[in-house]
């Protein structure tokens, strides 16, 4: 009887081909664990590399502009009153009343105290008097010179009678004058007892209090009264800007004149040019300007320092671009512009004025070119950027830049 072919096989040969796969499995999964950590390894040097690599520096730009830019000259002024009086006295006597009230508007006439009047009444009655007796007596010398001059005529009387009538009639006629005189002067003085605003002004503080007797000689006066409706401020400037001033004074142009605060951020009343001083001050080599202002809502007061703007010319269609995005260096001012490829060049330009914020260039940048306004302290010619969001000084916006910025670069 035959056996069955399997039981004819040797148990040792029958182990050699299973532990030879097993073998085979086990490098076969050694050579991808190895594979698997080389690829991780791979891939953490180059995000490595990545995160160590430097990033171009970010940047926040602005476009540059057209518009028409104010040309202004500053100077520092002093607000002075269009008229500045102070209330006196003409006559001597006490002081009754004061009808005004510390800090009131007042107009030109209206009454502001009175002087007792009883001395002046008195002395008018006592005047009236001497007048009515010296006319009397005037009249009598005028019928005794008819009466001379009749009898002279008929040689009744001499010469020397007749001619000292004449005489005394001219002598009463000089009384009757001195009288009148005398009344006119008391009438004055009775008229002066009520002292008036002589302007239209501010009162203010009272300097006399009613019940004191008052003199011509007093020098600090009642009160003293500052027009501020209009009210005026002089200003200094530079000898060298008179010819641009003075040129458009003399040809009778309007200047407008604005007057700011003393930090100069608010702007307190706009006026205009009222003139031009006519000589220099050799000691500081400015001179003197003065500009009037309608000052209704009162911001500008007696002896206030001010900061004064005023406008001399207008450039039209002017290239503007921020302030803040020129810079210095030995060979001048320059600015950084924006290339197609996310790239700054570095570009010389000639600036003129500045106005606020914004600063004219007449060379070196072009309208609708982007310049580097933050970060330009780390930027150098040629140098990659990342545009972050930027506020443009110009159009007031916030504009939110990504990617690539695509400008025409010069």
């Amino acid at each position: 009887m035959n056996k069955p072919k399997f039981l004819n096989r040797n148990p040792a040969s029958a182990n050699k081909p299973r532990s030879f796969n097993r073998r085979l499995r086990f490098w076969l999964s050694l050579l991808l664990v190895v594979i698997i950590l080389l690829l991780v390894r791979s891939w953490y040097l180059q995000s490595a590399q990545k995160s160590h690599a430097p990033q171009p520096p970010p940047v926040v730009l602005s476009v540059a502009k057209t518009k028409d830019i104010p040309v202004y000259l500053s100077g520092l002024g002093t607000v002075t009153p269009t008229y500045a009086v102070t209330v006196k006295t003409q006559i001597n006597g006490q002081l009754l009343r004061v009808l005004f009230k510390e800090g009131q508007m007042v107009k030109t006439g209206d009454l502001l105290a009175e002087i007792d009047p009883r001395p002046y009444q008195a002395q008018l009655v006592q005047y009236e008097g001497q007048l009515a007796r010296d006319m009397a007596l005037l009249a009598n010398a005028k019928v005794d010179l008819q009466r001379y001059k009749t009898l002279w005529s008929q040689n009744s009387v001499a010469k020397q009678i007749y001619d000292t009538q004449v005489s005394l009639v001219q002598q009463d006629e000089g009384t009757v004058k001195i009288d009148q005189g005398l009344i006119q002067s008391t009438k004055l003085n009775l008229f002066y007892t009520e002292i008036t605003s002589p302007v239209d002004g501010r009162v203010g503080l009272r300097l006399v209090d009613p019940g004191n007797y008052v003199q011509v000689s007093d020098t600090t006066g009642l009160a003293v009264i500052d027009t501020i409706n209009p009210i005026t401020v002089v200003f200094t400037l530079p000898e060298d800007n008179i010819p641009e001033v003075s040129s458009q004074v003399y040809a009778n142009k309007t200047l407008i004149a604005q007057a700011f605060d003393r930090a100069q951020t608010k702007l307190l009343s706009t006026g205009t040019l009222l003139t031009i001083d006519n000589q220099i001050d050799p000691t500081t080599g400015t001179v003197k300007l003065k500009a009037q202002f309608k000052n209704d809502d009162n911001h500008l007061f007696p002896n206030q320092f001010v900061n004064v703007r005023l406008l001399v010319n207008t450039l039209k269609n002017a290239t503007t671009i921020p302030t803040a995005a020129i810079q210095q260096g030995a060979n001048g001012s320059y600015v950084y512009v924006l290339n197609a490829d996310n790239t700054v060049s570095m570009k010389p330009v000639v600036v003129g004025v500045t106005e606020g914020n914004d600063t004219t260039v007449t060379s070196g940048v072009a309208p609708g070119q982007s310049v580097v306004t933050e970060g330009a302290d780390k930027l150098a010619d040629g140098m990659k950027v990342t545009v972050s969001t930027a506020f443009d000084a110009t159009a007031k916006t916030p504009v939110k830049k990504t990617g690539t910025h695509r400008h025409k670069s010069s």
